[in-house]
Formats: C-alpha cells, structure tokens, sequence
C-alpha cells in the first residue's frame, strides 16, 4: 500500500514539472509573438535609463530610442554597435552630424518581420549573429535600415530611410570620404561567419546629407573580395570584382572585373559582359 502511495506522489511531482516546463515554454513563445508585452518592456527599459541618465539634452539618443518606440510598430529598435571587447557596454549605432546650424543624425534601425516572432537586438549583432542569414526565421527575420533624422526644436522628422540588404551580423557604421572626388559616404560593416571576412554596404551622399543616399556594396573574405573604385570618372562610384580559384591545397587570387554604374536602369554592369548586373 504505501508503495502505491509513493508512487502515486512521484507521477503526480513528475507530471506537474512536465506541466510547469511546457507552461514555460509556451509562456516564452507567446511572449515572442506579443506586441504589447514588447512595448511594456522596451517602455521599462527606456525609463530606467531615463532615471539613471545625469545629463539629458534635445534630441539625445535616449529621446531616439523613445521616438522609435511610439512611432515604430513593436519589435523595431535602434540596434547597438558590436562589442569591441567582452567587458564593453553597448553602445547605440547613431552618428550625429551638424550641417548648416541643424543638427542630424544617423541611427541603424533593425525591424522585425510582420507575422513572425519578434526578433531580439543582441540575435543580430556581432560575429556569430551573422550565421542567422542562413536559418533567421527560428529567431525571428530581421530587416535593417540606415535612417537619417533632423532635429527641430526638440523633436526628430525622419528625412530619409535606406534598406540594409542583410538580416544579422551587424558590426558598427562611420563616416568615410572617397577618395576620388571627396563624396562623403557611410559605410555600415557586417561580419560575414561563414566567408570568414566582412560585408560593407556604403551609402554615398552623392547629392548631399538630405537626399537618398546611393548604395554600393563591397567585401572581402577568404575567397571573394570587391573593392571600391574610380573606373569611368563619374560621380558615382564603381568597384572591381576579384576572381578566386579555390583549390584543394590552395585559395589564390586570379582576375579582377570592374563594374561601372549605370544611372539610366539603376544597374551596375560588368564592363566585359553587359548582360551581368548588379543592383549595389
């Protein structure tokens, strides 16, 4: 009798841990779908930043935070550069520039996908973040954008908004000058894991800070590399693409091709074979 008893009270603990655990999980992915749990937090986040901020000034980078929560559907943040050391405190990826007395600034703005779970900062920055190109959805797909605001008066106006073609990996942005002509340019840098390298997307101001920027991309890992160029002496920049052959005792560099921009249809064409274009 007391046997039974006893194994009685153990099928009871072990279902009721089974219970709890999918209770558990089942809670996580709700929360992972939930737009307002989504806004309580990242509203809890911001105050307690609020209140530990000494210095506060217009259009600080706290104020951005709290203009993309209120007018950015929920599961969209402005992401933090990578870590340059394990210790560092995360620092948000925003620029901010004065231009004529006005005050502007850059932010990297990562979205997440309608209808998905929705995606987490820290599952998009970094090194080993970048393998999420390969499988994103588990975690939530993630659509970035390099975003230009103006400061008036205290308040931001969104000035112009550029899509960033890569869902994870993020690393850190700056402001670079070509070297050609001066055009200042932005170039936001993506680990790439699985090349072994990095993926750079600049963004040229080929008409000035407040107009859409024009976007070419440029890499270089363990077997492919394309470097940023002057072939045809235009104000848009071009790049050559580098030919690899990949043995099996050896990776070497081959050939190069230049690419050359194409304003009429928008394209980047191979200077050798015009049926082969790029659109960045």
């Amino acid at each position: 009798m007391i046997k039974k008893i006893l194994v009685f009270i153990i099928a009871i603990l072990f279902y009721s841990c089974g219970g709890n655990k999918e209770n558990k999980i089942k809670s996580e992915k709700e929360a992972a779908y939930s737009t307002n749990k989504d806004s309580v937090i990242q509203n809890y986040n911001l105050k307690v930043k609020e209140n530990q901020a000494k210095h506060r000034t217009p259009c600080d980078t706290l104020s951005l935070v709290s203009y993309v929560i209120h007018n950015y559907p929920s599961g969209t943040y402005i992401v933090d550069f990578d870590k340059t050391l394990t210790f560092n405190l995360p620092k948000p990826a925003v620029i901010y520039l004065k231009r004529n007395n006005n005050l502007y600034v850059l932010a990297v703005i990562v979205t997440s996908k309608p209808g998905e779970r929705l995606i987490e900062p820290k599952n998009v920055v970094g090194y080993n973040q970048s393998f999420i190109n390969l499988d994103s959805t588990k975690l939530g797909t993630a659509f970035f954008y390099l975003t230009l605001f103006k400061c008036d008066t205290g308040s931001f106006t969104k000035i112009w908004e550029a899509p960033i073609p890569s869902h994870g990996g993020f690393n850190n942005m700056e402001l670079k000058k070509w070297s050609y002509n001066g055009t200042i340019y932005i170039k936001v840098d993506f680990h790439d894991a699985r090349s072994i390298g990095h993926i750079d997307y600049n963004y040229f101001l080929i008409d000035g800070l407040t107009e859409q920027p024009h976007l070419l991309m440029t890499y270089k890992g363990i077997d492919f590399k394309r470097t940023l160029a002057n072939v045809n002496n235009d104000k848009f920049p071009d790049y050559y693409e580098f030919v690899y052959y990949n043995l099996a005792n050896k990776i070497y560099e081959k050939d190069s091709v230049a690419f050359v921009w194409n304003n009429r249809d928008s394209l980047y064409v191979n200077t050798r074979n015009h049926r082969q274009t790029r659109p960045y």
